[in-house]
């Protein structure tokens, strides 16, 4: 079984605390809408996953926007936690190995995450794409931020340098997810390691890339 999966089809949910069955119910939507996104997720298929009828659904979050809304609220906000957590401390590149570290293990069986906040079928207008937009601007911040910081020190610097080293970080950062999504048998651990020893072969200074020593 993938790493990356987390199976709920066939639970059943009788007797089952509210609070539980609705944590259920966002775990299965989670994976459909992660795998397919909002446009082509059902809301019937969340329902056999979890193992509960459709109408618990509405029920439950109102429509299916209402059910898709908690899953990227709480997606959003567990990666951006885990981002910020990672801003901490000096802003050298060891900052940028440990963001990583910190959304890979954000997104531990939970890449579907990383599709929610970043889903391409969301609408072009109304509350969801407004939603997801929150998170995507915070994150991306939260990265211009650590380039700007990285670079202040940096000699011969032009403008527009910091501008495309963000750009360069932003498809660092969703290469790195889109390459695991094809090896789904990698841990969070295994993954850091990877860009330890990658940074590691690109600095080697380990005065620049301190902490570099990867398993």
């Amino acid at each position: 079984m993938s790493k990356q999966g987390n199976a709920t089809q066939g639970v059943g949910t009788k007797g089952m605390p509210r609070k539980d069955r609705e944590r259920l119910i966002l775990e299965a939507a989670a994976e459909e809408f992660g795998s397919k996104g909002y446009a082509r997720g059902s809301t019937a298929t969340v329902a056999a996953r979890a193992g509960i009828t459709k109408p618990m659904i509405y029920e439950y979050f109102g429509s299916k926007d209402g059910l898709y809304l908690t899953c990227l609220e709480r997606a959003g906000t567990r990666l951006v936690e885990a981002v910020a957590r990672a801003q901490q401390g000096p802003s050298d590149i060891a900052r940028a190995v440990h963001t990583l570290e910190a959304v890979f293990r954000a997104l531990e069986s939970r890449l579907h995450d990383w599709e929610l906040v970043y889903d391409a079928t969301l609408p072009a207008e109304g509350p969801l794409h407004a939603a997801a937009a929150v998170y995507r601007k915070e994150l991306n911040r939260m990265g211009a931020v650590g380039v700007a910081e990285f670079l202040r020190t940096a000699p011969a610097v032009e403008p527009l340098d910091a501008d495309l080293v963000t750009h360069l970080w932003y498809g660092t950062v969703s290469g790195a997810v889109a390459w695991w999504r094809h090896h789904p048998e990698q841990t969070a651990d295994e993954m850091a390691a990877r860009c330890r020893r990658i940074v590691a072969a690109l600095c080697p200074d380990p005065r620049e890339a301190p902490g570099t020593t990867g398993a």
